[in-house]
C-alpha cells in the first residue's frame, strides 16, 4: 500500500495538470484507507471534492461534503460547510452572444447560397484584417479555470460571512473569589436582536454585575464568588441563551477535592448538553479556565481543546454533548500559615531558654 506521502503526490501533480479523471480513479479506491477522524483522510477527501467540481460530478461531491460535516473537528466542518455552498450556488450562464451561431435550412436555393457566401466576404473584407495572422476559433474555457473560479469562491466566502462570538472565562485563581466573565461579540455593525434580547434579560437578572455595552459588543463581570454561586451563574446564563436560540440546553458541573496536609487536589468535571442547538450559522462558542496551577486534563483526545499553562480553552460545538475534565493543585494557605506562626512561636521559645541557660557574662553581686 502506498504511503499518504506518496498518494498526496501523485493527486496533487494529477490535480495541477488539470487531470480530474486520473485523480477521480486514483482516490476512489484507496479513499476509505485513510479515516475520516485523521488529518491525511480530510486533506485527501477535499481534493477528491475539488477534482468532483472540476468534472461538474456535484452530487458525488456532495457526497463526501457530508462526509466531512460529521467530523469532529470543528474546523473540517466550517470548511466543509463552505465547499457545499459552493457546490450549491447555482452555474454561471454564458450569454447568448459570447458564441456565434450558425442555422442551417435545407431549403436554401443555391442563389441564396451564393449571395450569402458574398455577403460574409463583405463582412471579411470589412470588419477583418486578413493581412494579419487570424487567432484561431473560440474555444471553451478549460478545466483550469473551472478550479480556479471554485478557489476563488471558497476564499471569499469566509471574508464575506458575518460571525459572533460568545466567550465566557471563569477565572479560578482564588477558590473562594470566583470571577465569571461574558463577552459577546459581533462582526456586524448592529446587533442581531437575539442579543439585544439576552442582554437585557441578564441584565434584570443580574443587578449587581458589571455592564459593560457597545455598539458591537456585550460585557457582564460577576465578581467574588463562591463555588456554589458560580455554578449557579453560568447555569443561569446558559438557561437563558438556550431558551432564545430554540432549545433546551442543560449543564453540570462537578467538583470534588482531596486534601494533603499542606496541598489540596481540586477536580472538576464540566457537562454542558448542546444537541438541541445546532445549525446557528457563523456562531463561535468558547469557554476559557483560569486556573492558579497547571491543570492535568483527563481524556486529552479532544480536539477542541487547548491548554497554556494556566489558561484552558475550550470550543464548544453545536449540536452534542461537550465534556471536561480536569484537576490542579492548591496550596492549603490556612494550614501553612498555621504552620509558620507555631515554628517562630517554639524557635523563639527555644532562643529564650537556651539563652537564660547560658546565662550572662555581668559581674553578679555577693549574696549575704
Amino acid at each position: 500500500m502506498k504511503t499518504y506521502e506518496q498518494v498526496l503526490g501523485t493527486v496533487e501533480l494529477a490535480l495541477a495538470k488539470g487531470e480530474y479523471h486520473y485523480c477521480i480513479e486514483f482516490l476512489l479506491p484507496i479513499i476509505e484507507s485513510f479515516p475520516l477522524s485523521s488529518k491525511e483522510g480530510v486533506n485527501l477527501r477535499t481534493i477528491l471534492i475539488t477534482a468532483l467540481c472540476g468534472i461538474n460530478k456535484k452530487e458525488e461531491a456532495k457526497r463526501f461534503c457530508k462526509e466531512l460535516l460529521k467530523s469532529y473537528d470543528n474546523k473540517t466542518r466550517e470548511n466543509a460547510k463552505y465547499l457545499m455552498e459552493v457546490i450549491d450556488s447555482p452555474d454561471i450562464k454564458k450569454p447568448e452572444n459570447w458564441n456565434v451561431q450558425f442555422e442551417s435550412d435545407s431549403s436554401l436555393n443555391k442563389k441564396s447560397l451564393n449571395s450569402l457566401r458574398k455577403k460574409r466576404e463583405v463582412l471579411k473584407k470589412k470588419f477583418i484584417n486578413v493581412t494579419e495572422t487570424p487567432t484561431g476559433e473560440t474555444k471553451p474555457f478549460q478545466k483550469g479555470f473551472s478550479l480556479i473560479i471554485f478557489l476563488i469562491l471558497l476564499l471569499l466566502i469566509p471574508l464575506l460571512s458575518g460571525c459572533v462570538k460568545v466567550e465566557d472565562t471563569l477565572d479560578l485563581s482564588e477558590i473562594d473569589s470566583i470571577t465569571n466573565n461574558l463577552v459577546i461579540e459581533s462582526k456586524y455593525i448592529k446587533k442581531f436582536p437575539w442579543q439585544l434580547k439576552f442582554e437585557e434579560k441578564v441584565k434584570d437578572i443580574f443587578l449587581d454585575a458589571e455592564i459593560g455595552q457597545e455598539e458591537s459588543t456585550f460585557s457582564m463581570k460577576n465578581k467574588n464568588l463562591d463555588l456554589e454561586n458560580a455554578k449557579q451563574v453560568l447555569k443561569i446564563i446558559q438557561n437563558t441563551a438556550g431558551e432564545l436560540a430554540g432549545g433546551s440546553t442543560n449543564m453540570e458541573i462537578k467538583t470534588t477535592q482531596k486534601n494533603f496536609i499542606f496541598f489540596k487536589k481540586y477536580f472538576y468535571r464540566l457537562d454542558l448538553d448542546l444537541n438541541s442547538i445546532q445549525g446557528i450559522d457563523d456562531l463561535e462558542l468558547i469557554f476559557k479556565i483560569i486556573h492558579p496551577n497547571k491543570a492535568r486534563l483527563t481524556g486529552t483526545n479532544n480536539s477542541n481543546l487547548e491548554i497554556k499553562r494556566n489558561l484552558i480553552i475550550w470550543n464548544l460545538n453545536q449540536g452534542k454533548m461537550n465534556s471536561l475534565e480536569f484537576s490542579f493543585w492548591s496550596l492549603n494557605k490556612f494550614l501553612i500559615g498555621i504552620s509558620i506562626i507555631f515554628i517562630i512561636i517554639i524557635l523563639a521559645y527555644s532562643l529564650r531558654f537556651y539563652r537564660f541557660k547560658l546565662g550572662s557574662d555581668l559581674p553578679q553581686l555577693p549574696s549575704k
